[in-house]
């Protein structure tokens, strides 16, 4: 473990930077998890080669499969001092507020914290849409990165919940 004072904040470019590089990884393993999925969830059968949207309980089930796939791969990746592609491209750990390497439970914390956005926009779209005003729930998505901007510390939302921060590292 580094001590504290060894570990600098990470700029807030750097920081976008590597969640963009994430961003574009994350949907190609998404996308390949998703194909394996659809034949498991489909009314259709893979072998005539028919597939048909999948019902409520398929595509709640492909999510629940889905969300644990990152939960799996964030929670191994940001867990013992590990890093993610992105963030050793950038140069960036993930550490706790004292400076120690996260656990796996607080890195799983930190996932889990990073769906708050995307839940708050769940609902106020489930809320809005009859309305006709659903539209308006889409820029909730970005919360926990705007956050940055008005946090004191410039931490993302997901991070002060879960006690962590991303910081430079060699």
């Amino acid at each position: 473990m580094l001590p504290p004072a060894e570990f600098a904040p990470a700029s807030l470019r750097r920081r976008f930077a590597s969640l963009l590089y994430e961003a574009l990884l994350l949907v190609a393993l998404v996308l390949v998890a998703s194909f394996a999925i659809a034949p498991l969830v489909s009314p259709g059968s893979a072998m005539s080669g028919r597939l048909a949207i999948p019902s409520m309980a398929g595509r709640a089930a492909s999510f629940a499969a889905l969300f644990a796939l990152g939960a799996a791969y964030f929670g191994y990746s940001w867990s013992d001092g590990r890093r993610t592609l992105p963030m050793k491209t950038w140069k960036l750990a993930l550490a706790t507020i004292d400076g120690a390497p996260l656990n796996v439970r607080r890195a799983l914390a930190r996932y889990a914290a990073a769906w708050l956005a995307p839940a708050a926009a769940l609902a106020c779209y489930a809320l809005l849409q009859p309305r006709g005003y659903g539209a308006l729930a889409w820029p909730l998505l970005a919360l926990n990165w705007l956050a940055a901007f008005v946090d004191r510390d410039r931490q993302f939302l997901h991070d002060r919940v879960a006690g962590t921060r991303l910081v430079s590292a060699a």
